[in-house]
């Protein structure tokens, strides 16, 4: 009888959990989908196709676009990209295959690990003072180079896990055949990792591509075609911040719009990215 009572307890008290989980899920989605649901229906119904290749209007102007800041996101994303795949790759090379278990070991993950909690305007103003201040000019090198460190300990922490993940007899068996270390990381482990290893690199890709506030830091914003990477830079998070704070219902719908194309990219990249991991599982 107290067995049956137990179980019975049990068996409740583990459907009220239930519930009390699939309410708070459905509470943290709330928010989720209302933002999404206003930046579909406003940035949708005031999309035009011109958009992807016009330029900024001017205050109170109608039509116009911004395909200059589309194309200065993609410019600083591939810097950014760029500057931080290899970078973080050799890391993860080095953590793994050359310093397991090594005091420098532990200090660059747990460094890897700081980096990717820090606010992201800390990267931005660390390029403004080393590079932006020196320089006496905003670019694109720089906002790539900011992004860039916002994604390195993505691509360091995504690439360890990715290699931890390749089964040693693989190691073992290119060791046996003469293969040396640096043979053994080029032909064999990279390969067996490279679909993960491309999916955190997506993802860090997505992340870095709506950033407002290194951006503001280094590449400031222009409203002309980008002429090259030394001067000032558009790009479509700075775009919406600047335009979703005018009094000109243009600029403000403009916004809406930048904003449903960033969603749309960000979205993308990360489904390309849950496709290669699933491929390569």
């Amino acid at each position: 009888m107290d067995l049956s009572r137990k179980r019975r307890w049990r068996s409740l008290r583990s459907r009220i959990l239930d519930v009390v989980v699939g309410l708070m899920t459905l509470g943290a989605m709330v928010p989720l989908v209302s933002v999404l649901y206003m930046v579909v229906s406003r940035g949708a119904g005031n999309f035009r196709w011109s958009m992807l290749w016009g330029l900024p209007p001017a205050a109170g102007m109608d039509g116009g676009g911004f395909g200059n800041a589309l194309v200065g996101t993609c410019v600083l994303v591939a810097i950014g990209t760029a500057a931080s795949v290899p970078i973080g790759v050799l890391t993860a090379i080095y953590l793994t295959e050359y310093s397991i278990g090594s005091r420098s070991a532990r200090l660059i993950r747990f460094s890897a690990k700081i980096l990717s909690g820090l606010p992201s305007i800390l990267a931005g103003v660390f390029i403004f003072g080393v590079l932006v201040v020196t320089s006496h000019s905003f670019s694109a090198i720089a906002g790539g180079l900011a992004l860039g460190i916002l994604m390195l300990p993505i691509v360091i922490l995504a690439t360890e896990e990715s290699l931890l993940r390749v089964p040693g007899f693989l190691r073992e068996a290119s060791l046996a055949m003469g293969a040396t270390r640096t043979q053994t990381v080029l032909k064999i482990t990279l390969p067996a990792a490279g679909s993960t290893i491309v999916t955190g690199v997506m993802l860090a890709v997505a992340r870095a591509a709506g950033e407002t506030a290194p951006i503001i830091f280094t590449a400031l914003f222009t409203s002309y075609w980008i002429r090259g990477l030394n001067e000032p830079t558009a790009s479509l998070a700075v775009l919406i911040y600047n335009f979703s704070g005018v009094p000109y219902d243009n600029m403000v719908n403009m916004a809406w719009s930048a904003s449903l194309v960033l969603i749309v990219l960000v979205l993308v990249t990360n489904i390309i990215s849950h496709f290669v991991a699933n491929r390569s599982s």
